[in-house]
């Protein structure tokens, strides 16, 4: 029998039986001993009919729940649902007596934990996959005040990374043809720059000097789980404002265009966070615009800087730093200072250096760069090339970045090797512009006059 229509049916069974939960609800609504127990049936259910009809009204019955609720059944999977140590044990025992491949794979098998396995069959029900996605965005909610239930995030990651694997996801060009469903999530999820309304939407669709593209993934249907917006220019671009506004970018055909700009990267789904996919969407839009265009020569981005204005303000009492570059910052506070040329003329002396010391010196915990767009970048293979001063004036941008915003270069024969020694030494390439700035912040920092 088809699989399809069984699944159809099933989740039409169950889709009905939740209506009129729903209809009756009042004190019949169920809480998180309904679902433990709809979990454990599920988990003894031998049938796959069966299975899938269990995994509907089982996730039908977590989008009943309220958040404690949805709390008290994430307690449960961590305990209840958990690997068993004396099981473990066991299998362990026999590996080490015997240290053959069934009993090793008998130890893989004791060490998972059950709930893995429950995350597999409620995958089973239509929309599954989404689902589960939707479970892990209330779970990354709840960690910081509960950091006991990091387990099942590290198990929801591990099933998802499978899941989510490069090979599944489909690359979708958006244009002013794509479902207008579509482009309503567009609208919705652009995190870096906001798309404002429809008309806003158009221009940054415009086949002229825009493109547009987009991972999905099959068992989720039209939610992207990323997007990529590129400006089509001449040259490198250095602000963002004329870009977002439309102006004119001295690009009347995509043929005269010489540089690729990708200038806002949206991951869509919180339930995804920490699974992989920007790395994958940069390179393959990269081999999709060579293919189109071919006299393309730069691929490069137009990049905010976020937390290097809060950086730049834990240090203005920092008294190892020169009164100049001091007062410097602290006229930052200043409303409006960027319209001000001759304050902003002395200020871009001082924060062009400090910018670049802090993207290509300034590291995090585990020895990496401390700014995130700097370690994606930087991680995926790019140069750090260009430090634009006021390249995005916006509220966010000057809040954020102090109005700076920078350009990651992508060099298709450098890509591999700059991320090898990104990843084995935290070696991170600069172009000869951005370490000179960096010798000047040096210098700088030592109270010397840089000629």
């Amino acid at each position: 029998m088809n699989m399809t229509f069984l699944q159809e049916l099933f989740n039409n069974i169950t889709q009905r039986d939740a209506l009129l939960r729903r209809r009756h609800g009042g004190d019949e609504s169920p809480d998180h001993e309904d679902l433990v127990a709809a979990c454990h049936a599920l988990l003894e259910s031998d049938g796959e009919a069966s299975s899938i009809a269990l995994a509907s009204r089982a996730l039908d019955m977590y989008e009943c729940l309220a958040e404690e609720q949805r709390l008290a059944f994430f307690v449960r999977l961590g305990g209840e649902f958990a690997a068993e140590p004396a099981t473990i044990d066991a299998a362990y025992a026999a590996y080490r007596e015997g240290r053959d491949n069934a009993a090793l794979e008998a130890l893989f098998e004791a060490c998972e934990p059950r709930r893995q396995e429950l995350f597999r069959r409620l995958n089973l029900a239509r929309d599954g996959t989404y689902a589960l996605v939707r479970m892990r965005e209330d779970l990354l909610g709840m960690l910081r005040e509960h950091p006991e239930l990091a387990a099942i995030d590290s198990d929801f990651a591990h099933l998802f990374g499978s899941w989510f694997n490069r090979g599944f996801l489909m690359l979708k060009r958006m244009d002013w043809n794509t479902p207008a469903s579509i482009l309503e999530k567009i609208i919705r999820y652009e995190a870096v720059h906001e798309i404002r309304d429809w008309d806003d939407l158009r221009r940054r669709l415009d086949a002229r000097d825009r493109r547009c593209f987009a991972f999905f993934h099959p068992a989720i249907g039209d939610e992207p789980l990323i997007f990529v917006e590129v400006a089509l220019c001449k040259g490198l671009p250095a602000r963002i404002q004329p870009i977002l506004a439309g102006e004119e970018s001295g690009v009347e055909e995509p043929e005269e265009a010489d540089a690729a700009a990708f200038f806002g990267i949206s991951n869509c789904q919180t339930g995804l966070r920490g699974i992989s996919f920007g790395n994958f969407l940069i390179k393959q839009v990269v081999q999709e615009l060579k293919q189109e265009l071919p006299q393309l020569k730069h691929f490069v981005t137009l990049s905010p800087v976020p937390g290097f204005a809060r950086w730049l303000a834990e240090r203005r009492d920092d008294e190892a730093l020169p009164a100049a570059t001091r007062e410097a910052l602290a006229s930052l506070e200043a409303p409006d200072w960027h319209a001000d040329a001759e304050r902003a003329e002395a200020l871009k002396a001082r924060l062009r250096p400090l910018a670049a010391r802090y993207l290509a010196e300034e590291k995090n915990a585990r020895g990496l760069p401390l700014n995130p767009v700097a370690r994606f970048h930087l991680g995926n293979g790019a140069e750090l090339h260009r430090i634009n001063w006021l390249g995005d004036v916006s509220t966010k941008g000057l809040e954020q970045g102090a109005g700076l915003m920078v350009n990651y270069l992508y060099v298709l024969n450098d890509i591999e090797r700059n991320h090898e020694n990104y990843t084995a030494h935290g070696t991170v390439a600069c172009s000869g512009e951005v370490k000179d700035l960096v010798r000047k912040a040096r210098k700088q920092a030592k109270g010397e006059t840089s000629k």
